[in-house]
């Protein structure tokens, strides 16, 4: 076999004098790379600017993104911040290990461009990144005290604030104040700010969703630019609750009785969520008053919770009718106040045949004694009206015992209006929370919409159906009798208490906020 070795050219060059294959250029790869730097126009140093607040870096012009050291979305940002790569090809880039706190990211990045005719040069160089701090603009509107482009102030013309307790508790766990700058508490609700305006329509959207509400929206010009003619307003949403809250006693006016199906007009209120349900205590029929029908004709409640009078059942005698939970019956029952002094009874007809046992108290209204200023009320046959309305089963020897309970609930961190008297209103304040507290304890239905914890500083819960052990020749008195059928929450219904940290002055305790039926104390 021919040995015919294959004969490559070399050129001498004259400015190295190493040998190269030949090319247009006349040039050897290092002196090409002497000759012309492809890197020129691309800064070898630039500035990123971060918000340690929130931790998120500035995208230009003003969109603050979240991105992780190393990540491919901190390198995608720092690759839109490099000039003249639009006139580059980029082959590669990547990042190169700095200490964290060192306040600096470098890239690693490969490059090509075409320097002579058919001539393409790879080069690898790197650039480096100061990472410079800037408060964005969400972190300087929580800084910067009374700055808010949207309000949205909740009231209701109520004697009492479990109504707020309440819907306090439906905002922790559907989350729903996760974009609020600042919540005040006020004399008569609750006010919520918001660093911009479709945050604070979520909220209204969320409260219609909830309880029946109605709002108004005003306006406030704050700047103008003449030149651009952008305007820059303050939004206020002015929110009213209907004055209507659970265990109230109303009277309907005759129209809209009518348009329920003739229903009795004095019923009393059961639950309040996205409408208002009623029941008619003679007869068990219910109706429910959704928002346009209330607001196209609003009525005032009769009596509320703070008029309830306290009564003995003596007897209970069902009378057949059922309805889920309610049952029918005619209840004889006593004024406890009446004790010693009168042999006065009452048969009420009451929807509570099935909670309701002889020697138990209950609270009702007593329409005997009781004056209402209402113009409704007045039109009704007072032959016909009943002498007492039971509204729900009460615990007085439990309550009495004042035991710590074992489990809590979380609140909203609010900032308290100067001008509200707080001293003055300590002992209502208290109250309505004890209020609130017993109506979780006493409705399954009512407690299951909200997020109860568990109370490590509370009593320890003992286990059910345990009897506990009496000394035989210790003698016991009946007041000190407990209700056996005493609500007691479980530790099923109770979850564990997290502490996170939260950007929002509040708790973050959610769920998904689900289409089921809420109820308002």
């Amino acid at each position: 076999m021919d040995y015919n070795p294959v004969v490559t050219e070399q050129l001498i060059l004259v400015r190295c004098g190493a040998p190269t294959p030949p090319n247009q250029a006349n040039m050897c790869v290092n002196c090409i790379r002497n000759e012309v730097d492809i890197t020129e126009g691309i800064p070898k140093q630039v500035h990123i600017h971060f918000c340690r607040n929130c931790e998120r870096y500035l995208q230009p012009p003003g969109i603050w993104i979240v991105a992780e050291l190393e990540s491919r979305e901190l390198l995608t940002l720092c690759l839109k911040k490099l000039k003249g790569l639009n006139k580059v090809r980029l082959v590669d880039a990547g990042f190169i290990w700095t200490e964290p706190h060192s306040r600096r990211v470098k890239v690693k990045l490969t490059i090509q461009k075409e320097v002579f005719a058919n001539t393409i040069l790879q080069q690898v160089f790197e650039v480096e990144y100061v990472v410079s701090t800037q408060q964005c603009d969400d972190c300087t509107r929580l800084a910067a005290q009374n700055t808010w482009k949207a309000a949205v102030q909740v009231r209701q013309k109520v004697e009492h604030k479990r109504t707020f307790l309440y819907l306090e508790q439906l905002i922790l766990k559907h989350n729903a104040h996760k974009d609020t700058t600042n919540i005040r508490e006020t004399k008569d609700g609750i006010d919520f700010y918001y660093g911009h305006r479709a945050n604070a329509v979520k909220m209204l959207e969320f409260l219609s969703a909830v309880v029946p509400i109605k709002y108004k929206t005003s306006e406030q010009l704050i700047s103008t630019d003449i030149h651009t003619s952008v305007s820059n307003y303050k939004f206020t949403y002015s929110v009213e609750i209907v004055p209507v809250c659970k265990d109230d006693l109303v009277c309907l006016p005759r129209k809209v009785a009518n348009g329920l199906g003739n229903i009795s007009p004095l019923l009393l209120c059961t639950r309040v969520g996205n409408t208002i349900h009623l029941v008619d205590t003679n007869t068990l029929n219910s109706a429910d008053i959704n928002t346009n029908i209330y607001w196209r004709t609003p009525f005032l409640p009769l009596a509320s919770a703070k008029t309830l009078t306290e009564y003995y059942v003596l007897d209970v005698e069902p009378l057949g009718p059922v309805k889920g939970r309610q049952v029918l019956a005619d209840v004889h029952v006593a004024r406890m106040s009446d004790f010693g002094h009168n042999d006065n009874e009452f048969i009420a007809r009451s929807h509570l045949g099935a909670v309701l046992n002889p020697g138990d108290t209950v609270l009702g209204y007593d329409l005997s004694h009781s004056n209402f200023n209402n113009e409704e009320f007045d039109k009704l046959d007072r032959g016909n009206l009943p002498d007492v309305i039971l509204v729900r089963k009460s615990y007085p020897q439990r309550r009495k015992k004042h035991k710590q309970r074992g489990w809590k609930i979380q609140q909203l961190a609010k900032e308290v209006d100067d001008m509200l008297p707080r001293k003055q209103d300590v002992a209502r304040v208290e109250n309505d929370m004890e209020m609130f507290m017993r109506d979780i304890e006493e409705d399954p239905e009512f407690r299951s919409t909200i997020n109860i914890f568990k109370d490590k500083n509370g009593k320890t819960i003992t286990q059910p159906n345990v009897p506990e052990q009496h000394d035989p020749n210790t003698m016991t008195d009946s007041s000190d009798i407990e209700e056996e059928d005493f609500p007691e929450i479980s530790l099923e219904e109770m979850l564990d208490e997290m502490q996170l940290n939260n950007n929002n002055n509040a708790h973050p305790h959610s769920e998904a906020q689900g289409d089921e039926d809420v109820m308002m104390t």
